[in-house]
Order: C-alpha cells, then sequence, then structure tokens
C-alpha cells in the first residue's frame, strides 16, 4: 500500500489486515524512528554524510500487530515521540539519504519475507517488495489529506497541514533514491469521496481478485 500523506494508507491498512488476519508494517514509522534517533543524538541533518555516518547504530524494532502497532528504538518505546512536529518536519530530509534507505529496506524485507502481511509506505510496490500479490496506490485530494491530518493532530490547522504535506510531496517524489510513485501493476483508489470502510472494502475485493 503506498501514497502520499494522508491519502489514509495506515487506516486502511490496518483495517485490511484486521479483516485478513494478517500482520501489519507501517515502514514511515521506521523511518521517523530513525529520524527520532538523530535527533537525539543531535546529528546535523542538513549534513547526509553526518545522518548516513550513524544511521546503523540505532536498533529498530516494528511490532506488526495491526491492533497495536509498535516501535522501539534501542529498547524505547518511541510511538509517540515520533509523530511530534520536529520528527514530522524532519523525515522527508533523513529518508532521503542513501544510506537510511537501504538499512531501513534490508530491516522491513525481512520482516515482510516471513509471509501474510499488509504494508504501508511509500516504495513498498517499487522497490521493497515489487513481487507483491497485491499493490494499490492511494491518493486523495490535496484538501482532503489536509483535513484529514488535521483532524488527527491537536494545535494545527487544515492550512499549515496542506502546506506542509506540498513540501513533503516535494521531497519525497524527487528525491534521488526510490521516490514516491506508483508501481507497475499497482491500482491507483482516489480516497477522496469514499469513507474507511468504502477503501477497505474496495481493498478486500482487489485481493479476493488477484489471490
Amino acid at each position: 500500500m503506498d501514497g502520499p500523506s494522508g491519502s489514509g494508507k495506515s487506516s486502511v491498512s490496518r483495517g485490511v489486515a484486521r479483516a485478513l488476519g494478517l500482520r501489519y508494517l507501517d515502514t514511515g514509522a521506521m523511518y521517523r524512528a530513525m529520524t527520532w534517533w538523530m535527533l537525539q543524538q543531535d546529528v546535523d541533518l542538513a549534513d547526509p554524510a553526518a545522518i548516513a555516518a550513524r544511521c546503523g547504530e540505532p536498533r529498530i524494532v516494528s511490532g506488526t500487530d495491526p491492533d497495536g502497532p509498535s516501535i522501539h528504538v534501542d529498547g524505547v518505546d518511541v510511538a509517540g515521540p515520533i509523530r511530534q512536529t520536529e520528527v514530522t518536519g524532519a523525515v522527508s530530509v533523513v529518508a532521503a539519504v542513501p544510506e537510511v534507505r537501504a538499512r531501513l529496506v534490508a530491516l522491513q524485507r525481512e520482516i515482510i519475507g516471513a509471509g501474510g502481511i499488509v504494508v504501508e509506505g511509500r516504495d513498498i510496490g517499487n522497490v521493497v517488495w515489487p513481487e507483491a500479490t497485491v499493490k494499490v496506490y492511494l491518493t486523495a485530494s490535496a484538501e482532503a489529506r489536509a483535513m484529514r491530518r488535521s483532524a488527527e493532530l491537536a494545535g494545527t490547522t487544515v492550512e499549515a497541514q496542506r502546506e506542509a504535506m506540498a513540501k513533503r510531496d516535494t521531497l519525497d517524489s524527487t528525491r534521488k533514491t526510490d521516490p514516491l510513485s506508483m508501481a507497475d501493476g499497482a491500482v491507483e483508489l482516489d480516497t477522496t469521496a469514499l469513507s474507511l470502510d468504502e477503501v477497505i472494502a474496495e481493498v478486500l475485493r482487489l485481493v479476493k481478485e488477484r489471490t
């Protein structure tokens, strides 16, 4: 399940995983965890070489329960801290570093390799697991995405989220390593006018068709 921020990837992926009795992996949380660690270590995020030099240090462990996904860094539960504004504003910069992507993609493939899983991110169908049986690319209008994200986060506005998402979309889609794009063979699903249940039902229909 790929797509930009606010398109509904997390809610849809977890719903599909629950319905099918599968595991769930939020790869974006792994990049946020790496970013959180870099910030804690006062690594200069304006220096890609500095990020690359230290990205092998943190021990990142992702839980795969769709009813309670977890993420730990060096034994510390960071599920809350990685959603803070400081991390959100820096994650695209850290995620653009090739060495970071190489390390986290290797971890993601290790988890996926055990089978029975729904995975969400930005490069799953293209890079992480191109042999996936079902590939879905979720989209939504900029307004809908901003409204959803502002509803999730306290102390923000739709306009602020629209601007933040536009910036992140540009960074994610133009980075040299594994840019955000729709994978070959993926089904594009616009969630703008659909409820969460409707999107989940459509994905389940695709899974039934293709498996």
